[in-house]
């Protein structure tokens, strides 16, 4: 199959989902193109070079701030592309159809990085703000291919409380199918108008031979380690993780938090550590590579995921750094919070608390302390249920028969052959 994969800023890594799904598919026979934006920051993963994604890679055209340079470089596009596509360009700025797009040239901008482009099997439009886009360059035919989007997170919480429920209306009309990388999210986008039978839960899968197990049990020496693991922004609700370590150091002060992670909330971070003056036991170590994270996970002995609904709705879906923790064999503990009830059992795999609750937080973060004896236990149903349920593997697997099944048509009867992985019963781990 040949596959465009319509993204945001490419290479990031924040989004190794993204990355796992390419390589899967190229590893597996599959020619996939890519169409992003550059990053700003000039670190990626490995697998980038190793699969020379940079060569398949697609940006696009960067968009002058000032108009009149931003005109200037538009007429130039169009007399190098015109003859290659005429109908296409024309069609870009068509502002009685496409506004403001048109009248910017955006949508000019835009289309000319995929004219070369053959006619694809699938285009995979990674987060509905990317399939909006991925829907209009369709229909200006720019591009050629069955349109697929997935819902991930922001682009069914904070986008559509910022743009109104009716944002994706055009999408659901002309999309061909959808994944959404949890339930909650499956639900939220049936109930913003997608139609049931065009939309199944695909979550995002991680590799287990990269976290290796560890059975925990309390050190000789008493410390107790904890880790989180996440961007330093509203919605990971890390505040009320660092309130809730404060309180209990009060009692159990033989204990180190580590955050891993950096983003815009740094600095007031640092600052709510410093002024509850346990700068010598909580520490915000910055964004680390994935071998430096499986090492700080692997001498961890509890992982909190304390994320909540920001401000501007922006919620999580059961998260990776979260799956990671649980699959080597750390209790965890966190939020009921948009699709994390999904992947850890109260009581069985950790516990979860509900949002901003410091004390709740806190509560169960004594208690683990205190009833070491329960660790093993838990890391166990969390490892056997990230590998049953999110083993990027299989993950990959179902991607490819579900790309397949839309490109024969075949979507709504085989719908119940893409249900989750296995309906697990945790009472019998």
């Amino acid at each position: 199959m040949r596959v465009a994969f319509i993204v945001g800023k490419f290479p990031i890594l924040s989004e190794t989902f993204i990355l796992n799904q390419i390589i899967g598919l190229i590893d597996r026979g599959h020619q996939v193109d890519i169409y992003g934006i550059p990053p700003n920051n000039a670190k990626v993963h490995p697998d980038v070079e190793t699969y020379h994604l940079l060569n398949h890679t697609y940006y696009r055209t960067e968009v002058p701030r000032n108009y009149l340079w931003r005109l200037l470089k538009g007429i130039k596009l169009i007399l190098a592309n015109f003859f290659q596509a005429p109908l296409v360009i024309l069609r870009s700025l068509n502002f009685f159809q496409y506004g403001r797009e048109a009248i910017s040239l955006r949508l000019l901008y835009s289309v000319v990085r995929s004219l070369a482009a053959q006619p694809y099997d699938i285009i995979h439009c990674q987060f509905g703000t990317n399939g909006l886009e991925g829907m209009v360059l369709r229909e200006l035919g720019a591009i050629k291919g069955k349109l697929i989007t997935t819902f991930r997170g922001y682009d069914i919480s904070c986008f559509v409380q910022e743009k109104g429920e009716d944002v994706y209306e055009p999408l659901f009309a002309k999309g061909d199918f959808f994944l959404a990388n949890c339930e909650y999210f499956q639900r939220k986008a049936i109930k913003l108008g997608c139609d049931p039978r065009k939309i199944v839960v695909h979550g995002s899968g991680i590799d287990s031979s990269l976290f290796p197990f560890k059975v925990r049990q309390p050190r000789p020496d008493g410390k107790i380690r904890i880790t989180t693991t996440g961007r330093l922004v509203e919605k990971k609700g890390i505040e009320y993780a660092i309130q809730a370590v404060a309180k209990v150091s009060k009692v159990h002060q033989n204990i180190e938090y580590k955050i891993i992670g950096d983003g815009i909330l740094q600095p007031e971070l640092q600052q709510l550590i410093d002024s509850l003056d346990i700068g010598d036991k909580v520490q915000l170590v910055g964004w680390k590579t994935q071998p430096e994270i499986v090492e700080i996970i692997d001498s961890s002995d509890i992982f909190i995921a304390p994320s909540i609904t920001a401000k501007d709705g922006n919620q999580d879906a059961p998260v990776n750094t979260l799956k990671e923790a649980m699959i080597m064999g750390l209790p965890v503990i966190a939020t009921r919070h948009g699709g994390i009830p999904e992947l850890v059992k109260d009581g069985v795999s950790g516990f979860l608390v509900p949002e901003r609750d410091t004390d709740a937080i806190a509560e169960k973060l004594s208690y683990l302390i205190e009833h070491p004896e329960i660790w093993a236990k838990m890391g166990k149903a969390g490892r056997a249920y990230v590998e049953t349920h999110y083993d990027l593997h299989k993950l990959n697997d179902r991607l490819v028969e579900i790309y397949q099944q839309i490109m024969t048509h075949n979507l709504y009867s085989s719908t119940t052959e893409l249900t989750p992985l296995v309906n697990m019963n945790y009472e019998n781990i």
